[in-house]
């Protein structure tokens, strides 16, 4: 599980960079084809490549463990490059840890904004 979050992070970190496999490869030091592997769902990485990927992309290693909400069509077209996933300006992406009923209200908001950003991508 932990191992389809991580890579489905990491390509969507990937996009949001503009940052293709083999510059991730010499900024990270993971050799080419181990990331090959791991974005396509092969791959099983320890946690000192995790850490290595995550530094590479100056992310925090637990924001790339974080439950991603792509599914596996729109992960396997980001692999191919066929789509871009891009977080649309004028938005930013938060992890925060928030009492409950505060979480329920942010969910809410995340949810209106996917509605608005989907309905202006079919509008195009």
């Amino acid at each position: 599980m932990y191992k389809y979050i991580f890579f489905t992070n990491v390509l969507r970190v990937m996009d949001e960079k503009g940052l293709k496999k083999h510059e991730l490869s010499d900024i990270s030091g993971v050799s080419i084809s181990f990331l090959s592997d791991l974005t396509t769902g092969k791959g099983n990485p320890s946690l000192k490549i995790m850490e290595q990927l995550a530094d590479a992309l100056e992310t925090p290693l637990p924001l790339l463990l974080t439950t991603s909400d792509m599914d596996k069509e729109t992960l396997d077209a980001l692999a191919e490059g066929k789509l871009s996933k891009g977080i649309p300006f004028g938005h930013e992406l938060i992890c925060a840890i928030l009492p409950d009923f505060q979480a329920f209200l942010v969910k809410q908001w995340a949810e209106e904004a996917k509605r608005k950003i989907n309905a202006k991508e079919k509008g195009k």
